[in-house]
């Protein structure tokens, strides 16, 4: 871990800055996909087992 520096960004640190929040995006489609599709396959086999 880096010390805190509390001044004036260089231009290498916007640059990193600009990476990071770029690639740093929560998946929520996929998180909302897999929960719909888990809950439908449960849903077909608890259907399948009562019968």
């Amino acid at each position: 871990m880096k010390q805190m520096y509390f001044g004036n960004l260089t231009e290498e640190d916007r640059k990193r800055n600009e990476y990071l929040d770029s690639i740093n995006r929560a998946p929520y489609f996929t998180i909302a996909f897999l929960t719909i599709g888990f809950i439908c396959v449960f849903t077909v086999a608890v259907s399948l087992a009562a019968f």
